[in-house]
């Protein structure tokens, strides 16, 4: 998919796009591209979503569960000494 600005540098969303991702949008920008991340109607909702089972955790159970996945990762990249 492509799309073009206008003169007044304006870009126009399909109508598909807009109803799945919403009409608000952060505008990250790289070196070479530019990128659209969505931003939901209701951040804390989507936060809360997003956060799932952690959402009762407590900071230890939190932080037991991060070093355990930087371990795997660790292992899986041979970072693992």
């Amino acid at each position: 998919m492509s799309a073009e600005t206008d003169g007044q540098g304006r870009l126009y969303l399909p109508k598909e796009l807009r109803e799945k991702y919403g009409q608000k949008y952060h505008i990250v920008t790289y070196e070479d591209k530019l990128e659209l991340i969505p931003v939901a109607d209701d951040p804390l909702a989507a936060v809360r979503e997003a956060a799932g089972e952690l959402r009762d955790a407590s900071v230890k159970e939190i932080r037991e569960d991060i070093k355990a996945e930087a371990k795997d990762e660790a292992k899986e990249t041979g970072g693992d000494r």
